[in-house]
């Protein structure tokens, strides 16, 4: 059988309950259909944050490892660097030695820090910028930083040439799609494999949404998120995903009753804006397959889809100067500037708005799991993922043992034949840390054969087998039986002390091997505080 074609599609802040197949009310028909015709993860695992994901994800070893040990900070130290190092191995420079054509559409986010005010302080390409060219893809569209505008995105490259946004009907989610679609018919006609990485930003802030999709879910979230809450639960229990006697998390500390909020209207059309930016992100994906079909390799493409952390509970103050939200403050296409921070006056969605949807209903995101992107509690790293390879999986299915994205890149070369190597340009590359999951694809069966870690911003954690070690912000360890409380509500380590004792000394074995360092890091920067809804979180 030929070399598959690979498509790895990422969501951008997307929460658990977020897809139709995954218990939500948004309509998500051509991912919904990837579900029934191949298979869904129950316990697929990303590292909690845009940046360590994406690194986890590119490379197969954890973000450390690849030098993006937090986020595109350079904190001085090679874990910490901020941008891929030159000690591991690109999917797609791997993929290239076995005669893949390679490309991305959209964010990558894996290159260094860029001041979006002084661009003269970075340069694309240079030894502490690597673009996707440098790094195996033959093809580049999309952005290097990790948020703007959905209507003017700053940093926008067309490979190696800056992109300024000149007309009025540009929306970035379309364009990744229309990018992603082209790169798949021109690889298609050369007759080659192909790798395609299509990387959305849908829907991470901004709340920037095109008008007829936000009016398909005005007034759908006017019961508000407790009760979004109890009917995601609902039908994530009825979808054999959680077991009946796992209760839901309760509603986050840092939440309130539905009830008692203010400017519900405003708070309604919030989520209906986040709503419409996933059902758009959906629809582009329905045209990534038609174009799979078109073009006759539909059947032999494994097509991937997950999310890169838990839904997102920053609150984009407009009082706040910390972060400046100016940072993101670039300027419209035609020059105007946007309005920034969650303004209740202000309705969201336009180009010249700027908002977030907040921490209550980044929890609904998230149902039925505690806490958000950033924290390595269930809601922060389980992701929807859903794979699709029609040659391979006739039927849809769930597989339920825990796996996580760093495994993704060992996969893919397990299907595609292709040997990972020890040096690159005389470099040598670390070891692989993922496992390829190959057997769950092809129904004969999964068991991860290692333990998963976690470390960000002090937030750490341990998967093994049914056991989960977790401690939030560098505060107590707390152990869960996760067959019997993935919900994370009872904690066992005062009962389990010698399980408690091992997977304690297996993190600190672990974070010492790789180079995960004690948060925060010397050089000043601090842990982000659990937030409220009055405040701003350090954001990305």
């Amino acid at each position: 059988m030929a070399q598959p074609n690979i498509v790895l599609i990422l969501a951008d802040d997307m929460g658990f309950s977020d897809l139709g197949c995954y218990g939500s009310e948004i309509e998500t028909p051509n991912l919904d259909a990837m579900a029934r015709e191949g298979i869904r993860f129950t316990q697929m695992y990303n590292m909690a944050r845009c940046c360590p994901t994406r690194a986890s994800l590119l490379t197969g070893l954890y973000p450390h490892q690849a030098g993006v040990g937090h986020m595109v900070g350079d904190y001085g130290v090679p874990e910490y660097q901020g941008y891929l190092n030159e000690n591991c191995a690109t999917i797609a420079e791997v993929l290239k030695t076995s005669g893949y054509r390679t490309q991305i559409s959209g964010k990558w986010h894996v290159g260094g820090s860029y001041s979006l005010h002084h661009p003269d302080e970075s340069t694309p390409g240079d030894d502490k910028h690597p673009t996707p060219l440098q790094r195996g893809f033959d093809h580049f569209w999309g952005t290097l930083t990790g948020a703007g505008s959905f209507f003017a995105p700053p940093t926008l490259m067309d490979g190696n040439t800056p992109v300024t946004v000149d007309r009025e009907d540009f929306y970035y989610t379309d364009e990744i799609t229309n990018h992603a679609v082209r790169m798949i018919e021109e690889s298609a006609a050369v007759g080659t494999p192909f790798f395609s990485y299509v990387a959305y930003t849908s829907p991470h802030w901004p709340l920037h949404a095109h008008k007829e999709d936000i009016e398909k879910y005005r007034g759908v979230y006017d019961g508000g998120w407790d009760e979004l809450r109890e009917k995601r639960y609902s039908n994530l229990k009825e979808l054999g995903f959680i077991d009946d006697s796992w209760e839901m998390a309760p509603r986050d500390q840092d939440s309130f009753p539905w009830e008692e909020a203010e400017n519900k209207e405003w708070e309604s059309l919030r989520m209906a804006v986040y709503a419409a930016q996933i059902d758009r992100m959906d629809q582009g994906i329905g045209r990534i397959l038609e174009a799979l079909d078109s073009a006759g390799v539909r059947d032999n493409t494994l097509v991937i889809f997950f999310s890169d952390n838990g839904g997102c509970a920053e609150f984009l103050a407009e009082d706040s100067n910390k972060p400046d939200p100016a940072q993101f403050n670039t300027p419209m296409w035609n020059g105007e500037r946007m309005q920034m921070g969650n303004h209740p006056e202000i309705d969201p969605g336009p180009g010249d708005t700027f908002q977030s949807y907040d921490l209550p209903w980044a929890n609904a995101s998230n149902t039925p799991f505690r806490l958000h992107k950033r924290w390595v509690h269930e809601g922060g790293i389980s992701t929807p993922a859903i794979i699709s390879w029609p040659d391979k999986i006739a039927s849809g299915k769930l597989v339920t043992e825990a796996t996580h994205i760093v495994d993704i890149a060992a996969t893919i070369y397990d299907v595609s034949e292709t040997s990972y190597p020890d040096t690159s340009e005389q470099n040598p590359i670390t070891p692989l840390e993922g496992h390829s999951f190959r057997s769950a694809i092809e129904n004969v069966g999964w068991v991860r054969p290692a333990p998963i870690f976690w470390e960000h911003e002090g937030n750490r954690a341990v998967r093994l087998g049914d056991w989960k070690l977790v401690s939030e912000g560098n505060t107590v360890w707390e152990l869960y039986d996760m067959k019997e409380d993935r919900t994370e509500l009872s904690d066992l380590s005062a009962d389990q002390p010698d399980v408690l004792s091992r997977m304690v000394q297996m993190y600190e074995d672990w974070a010492e091997r790789v180079g995960a360092l004690p948060w925060p890091l010397e050089h000043g920067t601090t842990a982000a505080p659990r937030i409220g809804t009055k405040h701003i979180h350090d954001v990305d």
